[in-house]
């Protein structure tokens, strides 16, 4: 079975719980060494990391800030398997659907999806500007090659948005490094590949530490052809 293939088998199954803390003490960015709260029932296929789901929303009139962004982030559900996630999936609204100033992320487990996580404060973002009608299908497909490994960057990426707005959608993807330029350009080209883009798309690059400077995610970035 292709590891993202949708299962044959939906009945639903319980999902174990599992605690795997550092037992020395160390403090390391492997997400795999990080406490895990959800784990593979018996005969799931496991993902590599865990992935957490969440959901934000805001007035856009309402100035923005860390404390506000950060109140406004809600988690909905982590996954640990290929099961776990389509049985999740299948239940949320798809972007295309959401109305207003709407966000959904996806990030590996025990990242937040803000600019000052400590697996992000160095980090960036390539961004994809869609026009609308684009964001459900564009979304899925880039979920599931980050859950599927296929960057192949090791720990680089971090998590993947969706940001849905009144005149355009926008995609995003999240690594830590944002000065490593063989590892920005490879996500670069995967996600072209991925998401089958033309090859005259503008992508955008921006580091998250250039957001915490002017206080925006999609301002002032940095084009590639």
């Amino acid at each position: 079975m292709n590891q993202l293939e949708r299962p044959k088998d939906e009945e639903d199954q319980e999902e174990s719980e599992c605690h795997q803390d550092n037992s020395d003490g160390t403090n390391n960015n492997n997400n795999n060494n990080r406490r895990k709260t959800v784990c593979p029932a018996v005969g799931e296929h496991p993902l590599q990391y865990n992935y957490t789901f969440w959901y934000s929303r805001r007035t856009p009139s309402r100035p923005a800030s860390s404390q506000s962004y950060e109140q406004n982030i809600r988690q909905i559900g982590t996954v640990a398997s290929v099961e776990q996630f389509w049985r999740f999936y299948s239940h949320l609204v798809r972007p295309g659907d959401l109305s207003g100033h709407s966000d959904f992320h996806l990030f590996k487990e025990g990242i937040k999806p803000m600019w000052e996580d400590e697996s992000n404060r160095s980090g960036g973002k390539w961004i994809i500007r869609l026009r609308k009608g684009l964001a459900s299908r564009f979304w899925e497909n880039i979920i599931l090659a980050m859950m599927g490994e296929q960057f192949m960057v090791g720990e680089e990426i971090c998590g993947a948005v969706v940001s849905i707005r009144f005149q355009e959608d926008i995609l995003s993807i999240w690594n830590r490094t944002s000065n490593d330029q063989t590892t920005t350009s490879r996500i670069r080209d995967t996600l072209r590949r991925v998401l089958n883009l033309p090859t005259n798309t503008i992508m955008e690059y921006k580091t998250h530490n250039d957001s915490l400077r002017d206080h925006s995610s999609f301002r002032n970035t940095k084009i590639s052809l």
